[in-house]
């Protein structure tokens, strides 16, 4: 009989442990969870921690709460032009309403991806449709997720789920687009190059002929100055002379005789023909001037 209590005891004790295990429950910080009652929501705020929950009657369903990634496989969209490019873009997002997101996807994330696959598709192909392949690439791809972005949020909001931003990877073109868009790019480019040579030409021009015009002006400046100091020796210099002669004229009448001498007969085979008694021999006899 004693063994029997025992093993009744026992019994009990595992009954108790596993009735209290299945009547708790851990919700991981990374986590929404959300309990059911007969199928039926009962709870969806669950803070991170242990929980309570009565066997049997409750179930709870566990969802990742994290920013998940959805990457759609690249489309191809036409553009204003009719031009075919094909877009690779990503999204990402998050769940914001549990009991929504269960009641419209039944928790599942596949279906939420491809709910947000298709709302992500219908944008871009609005959106590539009202620009042209130039404001797509490089002028407008900005504005086109942003705009992706808040139209996806408010269309899965009724879901649950928050689109927290969405991503264009790549936009390629195809095969002879792709090459006529690099050849109007290209063209361009050199369009643009020729200008700033161009520009480029005139402003040295510009400046050759600045530094022609200072040149000659400073040329003429300096020559001008130059010949100011040589009109100012000169007359200085004559007011030398001037002065010398004036204070023994008969000396410096002499002395420019020699001078005058030394050029005349500077070579043996020089010869002139002269009056013996002109002005020119004044002193060649004597060293007074009076002639002999």
């Amino acid at each position: 009989m004693e063994g029997n209590k025992s093993f009744i005891v026992l019994g009990l004790i595992v009954a108790l442990v596993f009735l209290g295990s299945m009547s708790l429950f851990v919700v991981d910080e990374r986590e929404k969870a959300i309990m059911l009652r007969l199928g039926k929501i009962e709870k969806t705020d669950f803070d991170p921690g242990l929980h309570f929950k009565v066997p049997f009657i409750n179930n709870v369903r566990k969802f990742d709460g994290r920013i998940l990634t959805m990457d759609a496989e690249p489309e191809t969209f036409l553009t204003a032009e009719k031009k075919n490019v094909v877009v690779d873009a990503f999204v990402k997002w998050q769940i914001s309403d549990v009991a929504k997101y269960f009641t419209a996807m039944g928790g599942d994330e596949n279906r939420a991806n491809v709910r947000l696959s298709q709302i992500i598709k219908d944008g871009l192909k609005s959106e590539f449709a009202k620009r042209s392949i130039q404001d797509v690439v490089s002028g407008e791809r900005a504005e086109i997720m942003e705009v992706l972005t808040i139209t996806a949020d408010k269309q899965m909001a009724e879901f649950g789920v928050d689109v927290v931003d969405v991503r264009i990877k790549r936009i390629d073109l195809k095969g002879e687009v792709s090459d006529a868009v690099y050849r109007r790019m290209e063209a361009e480019r050199t369009r643009v190059a020729k200008d700033f040579r161009s520009k480029g030409a005139e402003a040295a021009e510009r400046i050759r002929a600045d530094a022609d015009k200072q040149r000659t002006v400073l040329l003429a400046e300096a020559y001008r100055e130059a010949e100011l100091l040589r009109g100012e020796g000169d007359a200085k210099a004559a007011e030398i002379y001037a002065d010398a002669y004036n204070k023994n004229k008969e000396f410096y009448a002499f002395y420019r005789s020699l001078a005058a001498y030394r050029q005349s007969f500077a070579n043996k085979n020089d010869v002139m023909v002269i009056e013996p008694d002109a002005d020119f021999f004044k002193y060649f006899g004597s060293a007074s001037g009076n002639a002999k």
